[in-house]
């Protein structure tokens, strides 16, 4: 659920956040349950440089100082029951995060999804229950299955569908492999040897949020973004000029077209694709 503000100054006047009811709370008190300290690491903020100091991704910089937060997208622990112990807030990624205690006394972090509630168990297994949470092979789950955090090679750990709000559909099993229907609309071939997790990531809301100024922008980490019209021409295709336009075709500030252009690596296999995501 999100939280619209009275607009007592001007950065609460559009400010529209999540109220992050699911997350778990100290008893007794507003403040969530503080993150397991065996499961942090530090974080180190390269502000977009790469080894040689260059800019390589613009827009980076400043913003608070976070924590890693240790994900098991792997969930290889199999047959083991886990009971979740807190949902918590991840600063490195839009869906929460839950806190799982195994049986055999082994704390993990797991992506959250959407309707898991502390005192639930999740487990890895290949029978049944089919439960929100819980993890298995795609060869094993019933077809039209809701799932999130999939593979894409065997015991290679969730690569696909971890954003808040996102979640694929199985389609259809045969010659050893499971077609997805993905988020975007691509149906792709998986293998089925391949783990996935039932049900939806949590913070639906997440693409809703108004973030009201922008220092709440710098807080995250993100600088601004200049418009290439208000540029100098050695500094970007669309810039110089006595008026407001040159009757450019948009381009990036390194000449590559910004429309139409497919920048998929020439390299990568479409054998996979069934059906592309721009296709309807």
């Amino acid at each position: 659920m999100l939280k619209k503000y009275r607009p007592v100054t001007p950065g609460t006047r559009q400010l529209l956040l999540p109220m992050n009811e699911t997350l778990t709370r100290v008893e007794g008190s507003r403040a969530t349950v503080k993150p397991t300290k065996s499961l942090l690491l530090a974080k180190r903020r390269t502000s977009g440089r790469n080894n040689n100091g260059h800019i390589t991704c613009r827009h980076k910089g400043g913003g608070h100082k976070r924590q890693f937060r240790i994900i098991d997208f792997k969930r290889d622990k199999e047959d083991i029951p886990a009971r979740v112990a807190s949902i918590e807030y991840d600063p490195n990624r839009s869906a929460y995060i839950a806190l799982v205690n195994y049986a055999d006394g082994e704390k993990r972090y797991i992506i959250a999804p959407q309707g898991l509630k502390v005192g639930a168990t999740v487990q890895t297994s290949k029978e049944p229950p089919f439960h929100i949470g819980c993890c298995m092979r795609l060869k094993d789950m019933p077809i039209g299955s809701t799932v999130h955090n999939i593979e894409m090679q065997p015991r290679k750990g969730a690569k696909l569908v971890r954003s808040a709000g996102l979640s694929a559909q199985l389609m259809a099993r045969s010659g050893g492999y499971a077609t997805m229907r993905m988020p975007s609309g691509e149906m792709r071939m998986i293998n089925e040897e391949c783990k996935a997790t039932f049900g939806v990531v949590s913070n639906p809301e997440h693409n809703l949020r108004v973030e009201g100024k922008a220092g709440r922008m710098r807080w995250k980490g993100v600088r601004p973004t200049v418009r290439g019209t208000a540029m100098n021409p050695v500094d970007h295709p669309h810039g110089g000029g006595e008026g407001k336009h040159k009757g450019n075709i948009p381009q990036t500030p390194w000449a590559l077209f910004t429309r139409g252009l497919r920048t998929r690596s020439q390299k990568k296999s479409n054998k996979f694709i069934v059906k592309d995501r721009r296709k309807k």
